[in-house]
């Protein structure tokens, strides 16, 4: 017998954990005030980069004393930028509990070769941060975009701590309350929560870690791109649009599109709601049907934004072969484009749930996951 198709589709099935859905309304035609071909040191591009840390400082309510800086090469340049300048005072704690987080497990222990602390937790758990020294400088995502595991809070990070908290949050900023006195230094890209285009990273900077950054000279060469200081003095110029290098002003645009769409929705707030109701629909999918989980085992730590999930089907016997299967076929039918799981990850999809995304194109699609796994089941 057929399976019968869902007589709904998404208005917009794009729901990649990278680079992001758009915010629904853009157009094109919102970019056309960008600033091409003009110099990004003119006073018309420094005016609009330097609105882009101001805005993105008001909406996440960034501290006024904390510095923002826009950076080359999306999260990874920013993360490995702060990584560079300010590990090697003191020791230092890696946690990772997922793949981008053991990126930076490598490039600590292989790359700058530093005697680091190392702790992992399994894919679907997170690293008990009971166990964290924070007198030692500590490095983590807040959100494990290829595992849907995140923190609960901040409140296990000590507001007293000697150390220096780097926290890689690009798929949290803008989706969760981010506790800035427990944070030193915070990284994330405009392509995740916002949508925006990629290729520029943000990296946030505490007093505390403007200090390190002014009082510690690290043992291995800085290249160019990432130097943040000169003269063993904040540079200061890149914290109010003086970029390190040469910014597209048309991703410049779009961020700051981004950013005014953010507000029409109630700013940060209006967008943990938005990402709140998405993860809610597919919480309530999983509670009514028993062949599909969430990886993160713990609801506490669960993402609201890169949400994963695994099949749990005694019938699957092949779960990387399924899930391909599944989302090739959502992507043939245009309901659901980009949700395969992490290469790395344990088998299974990875929605993505941020703001940008319509709670009733996941409510839309849904159907047609159950409609895709019961067409493979059938065919297996």
């Amino acid at each position: 017998m057929a399976i019968k198709q869902p007589a709904t589709r998404p208005a917009n099935p794009r729901f990649s954990s990278g680079p992001c859905a758009k915010p629904p309304t853009f157009t094109l035609d919102m970019l056309a005030d960008a600033a091409l071909g003009r110099s990004h040191r003119a006073a018309v591009g420094k005016d609009k980069l330097k609105a882009a840390i101001e805005e993105t400082r008001e909406i996440l309510g960034v501290p006024s004393d904390y510095k923002i800086g826009i950076v080359p090469a999306s999260d990874t340049g920013a993360y490995e930028m702060a990584m560079w300048n300010l590990l090697g005072e003191r020791h230092v704690e890696m946690l990772a509990w997922e793949s981008f987080g053991s990126g930076w497990v490598t490039d600590a222990v292989k790359q700058l070769k530093l005697d680091a602390t190392v702790k992992t937790a399994e894919y679907g758990e997170i690293v008990d941060f009971e166990t964290v020294d924070f007198n030692n400088d500590v490095c983590f995502t807040w959100n494990g975009t290829t595992s849907g595991v995140r923190l609960a809070n901040g409140d296990v990070i000590p507001s007293d701590r000697s150390g220096l908290t780097l926290c890689d949050a690009t798929s949290a900023a803008f989706a969760m309350d981010l506790p800035w006195d427990k944070l030193d230094v915070t990284t994330f890209s405009w392509q995740k929560v916002l949508g925006g285009e990629a290729a520029h990273g943000m990296i946030i900077l505490s007093p505390r870690a403007v200090e390190r950054l002014e009082n510690y000279t690290p043992a291995w060469p800085l290249p160019k791109i990432f130097r943040l200081t000169k003269g063993g003095k904040l540079i200061d110029g890149i914290f109010s649009g003086a970029t390190i290098n040469t910014p597209s002003m048309l991703a410049v645009e779009d961020y700051l599109q981004a950013l005014k769409w953010a507000r029409s929705v109630g700013g940060l707030q209006g967008l943990i709601a938005r990402a709140d109701a998405n993860t809610a629909a597919i919480t309530d999918f999983v509670a009514a049907h028993d062949w599909i989980d969430f990886l993160a085992v713990d609801p506490a730590t669960r993402s609201n934004t890169s949400v994963c999930l695994k099949f749990t089907d005694a019938r699957v016997a092949d779960g990387a072969a399924f899930a391909k299967a599944i989302a090739k076929r959502l992507e043939a039918e245009n309901v659901a484009l980009d949700i395969g799981g992490y290469r790395d990850a344990p088998a299974g999809l990875r929605i993505w749930c941020g703001g940008t995304v319509e709670t009733s194109d996941i409510e839309a699609m849904l159907p047609w996951l159950s409609y895709a796994f019961g067409a493979e089941i059938t065919a297996a």
